[in-house]
């Protein structure tokens, strides 16, 4: 039995995603398959996902690696095609043939930021033409010496100094090359940003500055957004929704002060009581057990029942559809205690 479609994103919402799937081929090669008489095998990335952010807000992907959240985020901007469902932003359909001039128009105020800088920057270019590689692209502004000047603007309001255009990446540190793939892609005018894990790669220390910075701008410029992260104190300090994803699935979506104070799904609790706590110390915690299971063979019913404490017969059979925020029998059911 499939899951529910998940609710509609509501009207408003700078960014909406609708009942988003996406299903990769990874079946063996033709002749393999003829000779060892297999059939083609499937892998569901991204199974029904939906969710909304409003104008000046961020919402934050949290899971497990392999439970989908990188495949949701190339979606959304564009860079994977799903199988199925609608992403909009700012009403304009990514996915409609129609609206793709409309499409084109937008493609300036929509970038990411990836986990590793340094994959992501063109280590032959000094930082000044990677900055400014957006601004030429997109035709924003006519004149090298006006580019170098808002590549200045630019390095100057991510915390280095405009003198810095005429290095290397290699010539910088991790937080301070996070810093210049920030700077480019504000160099677009951008108004909607993916984080793709973008501190994870970094030290404890330089994160926070990163974060804080993230945070800066988004007060200053009213950007909006999509943040995927593992790690839950770094979405406690940037989201203002929470979107819990397990094997493809949202699991539970709420406001982050609800998902830290109250957790619902048995996942989401056990995720939350993996993190350090100097609050909370002596408290009985449940810790994360087990593994993911393996995506092209996923468990019958709720796919978390082989991990989960309060799984029944139902868990086992039937897809859990999301209600009230929480796709879960045992909360319908009232079996988890609170």
């Amino acid at each position: 039995m499939r899951a529910a479609r998940t609710s509609a994103a509501p009207a408003g919402a700078y960014v909406e995603v609708e009942d988003l799937r996406r299903v990769f081929d990874v079946s063996k090669p033709w002749l393999n398959r003829l000779i060892e008489r297999e059939p083609r095998q499937s892998l569901k990335a991204v199974d029904g996902v939906g969710f909304a952010i409003p104008r000046g807000e961020t919402f934050a992907l949290v899971g497990e690696s392999g439970s989908g959240k990188s495949t949701v985020a190339r979606m959304v901007v564009g860079l994977l095609p799903p199988s199925a469902g609608e992403v909009r932003i700012s009403g304009v359909s990514m996915t409609d043939p129609r609206q793709e001039a409309a499409r084109r128009r937008l493609r300036a105020r929509i970038q990411m930021i990836f986990q590793d800088p340094y994959a992501s920057m063109n280590p032959r270019w000094r930082v000044g033409s990677i900055i400014a590689e957006p601004i030429r692209a997109f035709n924003l502004i006519q004149g090298e010496g006006a580019i170098r000047a808002r590549v200045g603007e630019l390095l100057r309001l991510v915390g280095l100094h405009p003198d810095d255009a005429r290095k290397y990446p290699h010539e910088f540190s991790g937080g301070q090359r996070q810093r210049i793939a920030i700077a480019r892609a504000l160099a677009s005018q951008a108004e909607f940003l993916v984080g793709d894990e973008p501190t994870s790669a970094l030290d404890v220390s330089v994160q926070a500055q990163i974060l804080n910075l993230m945070r800066d701008l988004q007060d200053r410029f009213g950007l909006t957004y999509l943040f995927i992260s593992h790690n839950l104190a770094v979405v406690r300090h940037m989201a203002t929704r929470i979107g819990v994803m397990y094997l493809g699935r949202l699991v539970e979506v709420g406001p982050k002060a609800g998902i830290f104070a109250s957790p619902r799904h048995p996942y989401t609790r056990m995720l939350l009581d993996a993190v350090p706590d100097l609050a909370h110390i002596g408290r009985a915690r449940t810790p994360v057990s087990g593994e993911i299971p393996n995506p092209i063979d996923p468990p019958p019913g709720c796919t978390f029942n082989p991990r989960c404490p309060h799984a029944n017969d139902r868990c086992r059979s039937e897809v859990p559809a999301l209600l009230d925020g929480v796709a879960c029998h045992a909360v319908e059911e009232g079996r988890l205690p609170s």
